[in-house]
């Protein structure tokens, strides 16, 4: 789940930037006081002495994306909050990590929740808000475990509670555990949940930050960008700036999984490309070649070969037709065969729906149907363009992204692999031996856990 500390000892490149994950390889990493030894809490002491508009400010004008997939500028989010309307302010950190390939929370929070505390402590502070919820995905129990440990630490030693550091902050953090559902990773699902309703899309506007959580103004950030901002605040915003693009500055988390040779986390600036990182984790399983690949998760449009040298940021890869999302590097070679992989996906968001927009409800179940008839040779040709005109018909008219996001895989798969969708019609079956991929055992019971099973 770790990164090699001597990657970054060796490589002449010098292309990675090990901030959050830095000493995830020591013994007791997620304790409080190997955090010390780190200067943790610095950036919150910095920040607690500056105004609560000024730290804002800072954040906003250190260039800080949202790290959980849309890349919203966090200072912008922060600054919405409407002050002095008399109501409770809320902090929510999603860490609700459901997205298919995505693993870069859960090992953040396992070897290192300390850096999301603090930085809920200085986005606390920043938005004016004594109340604060970490709404974590529920499987993850031994993460569950260290994060109320985490929280118990932060108590004693007068980081939460009465009067933060002597600045007349007081603050209380709960950790609650979901039930698992991947639709609970869109932000206003998870406030639902969070308030004991099920977990369902609401209609927006209202947004969060005017009625959010309990219809008080609320900010819901991602687990990478809250424990970005204490580096940004002890380092300064220059050093943040100096890594990454002027549109998309600072370091992230990429999840690199799938048929490559060293799956893990790896953190580098942003604009490194799939080409340079499969360079240095020792590139895709001996004897094999890329096939496609998907830059952000499978609600991404998937990329090919082609796209080997395209930039890591959000504009770079918004030009190349795709998303960068959350950065997981699904990487897949010649031997899997597009349509299984794209069906196998559907499968996960069909099952995931909640089922409360009827194109996202009864189109991804359509899909469903129509790409197993394919894999499994039943297929027509007019079954192609089909595919096409219902992925078209949930494409920006479901209440949510995940419809986006069912339909991406369709599209993107369609464009590069045409072919590949005919074969399995004119040849009555799919011509790939699913022995020779590794990627996901069969069955829709394991679609949710075995892609990622490289890097659970």
């Amino acid at each position: 789940m770790t990164m090699a500390p001597e990657i970054f000892e060796t490589s002449p490149e010098k292309l990675l930037s090990p901030v959050l994950s830095a000493f995830w390889d020591e013994p007791r990493s997620w304790t409080l006081e190997t955090y010390l030894r780190h200067d943790g809490y610095e950036g919150a002491r910095k920040a607690l002495a500056m105004t609560p508009d000024d730290v804002i400010a800072y954040v906003k004008d250190s260039g800080l994306r949202g790290r959980g997939g849309a890349g919203f500028p966090t200072g912008m989010k922060w600054q919405f909050i409407p002050q002095g309307d008399g109501k409770p302010h809320y902090l929510v950190v999603n860490a609700d990590e459901s997205e298919p390939g995505t693993c870069k929370d859960i090992p953040l929070l396992f070897a290192n929740p300390h850096s999301l505390i603090e930085g809920m402590v200085i986005a606390c502070y920043a938005i004016r808000s004594s109340r604060a919820f970490i709404y974590l995905r529920g499987e993850t129990v031994p993460v569950l475990r260290r994060l109320h440990e985490a929280v118990r630490e932060a108590y004693a030693a007068g980081y939460l509670g009465r009067n933060v550091l002597g600045s007349g902050l007081d603050l209380d953090i709960t950790v609650h555990a979901g039930a698992g559902a991947y639709i609970c990773g869109e932000e206003t699902a998870l406030l639902d949940s969070l308030e004991g309703r099920r977990g369902q899309p609401r209609l927006r506007p209202p947004f969060p930050a005017v009625a959010g959580l309990y219809a008080c103004p609320t900010v819901v950030n991602n687990v990478e960008s809250i424990a970005s901002v204490p580096a940004i605040m002890a380092r300064g915003k220059e050093w943040f700036r100096s890594m990454g693009s002027e549109k998309s500055p600072g370091f992230t988390l990429y999840s690199l999984s799938g048929h490559v040779a060293n799956p893990g986390q790896y953190e580098a600036p942003l604009g490194i490309t799939l080409g340079q990182l499969l360079g240095m984790s020792g590139g895709m399983r001996p004897g094999h070649r890329l096939k496609f690949w998907t830059p952000g998760g499978s609600s991404t449009p998937l990329l090919t070969d082609e796209h080997l040298d395209v930039p890591l940021d959000y504009e770079a890869v918004g030009a190349a037709g795709s998303m960068l999302g959350t950065k997981a590097l699904q990487c897949f070679d010649e031997t899997t065969c597009v349509v299984r992989a794209v069906t196998r996906w559907t499968e996960f968001y069909a099952h995931e729906s909640c089922g409360k927009c009827t194109p996202c409800r009864e189109g991804t179940y359509w899909l469903v149907q129509l790409l197993r008839d394919i894999e499994a040779g039943r297929g027509r040709m007019a079954d192609l363009d089909k595919l096409a005109d219902i992925a078209d018909n949930i494409n920006g008219k479901s209440f949510c992204a995940l419809g986006d996001g069912a339909a991406s895989p369709i599209f993107s798969s369609l464009k590069y692999f045409r072919g590949e969708y005919e074969q399995h019609v004119k040849g009555r079956g799919c011509p790939f031996d699913p022995a020779k991929s590794t990627v996901w055992a069969d069955g829709p019971a394991n679609h949710q856990h075995a892609h990622l099973g490289v890097n659970a």
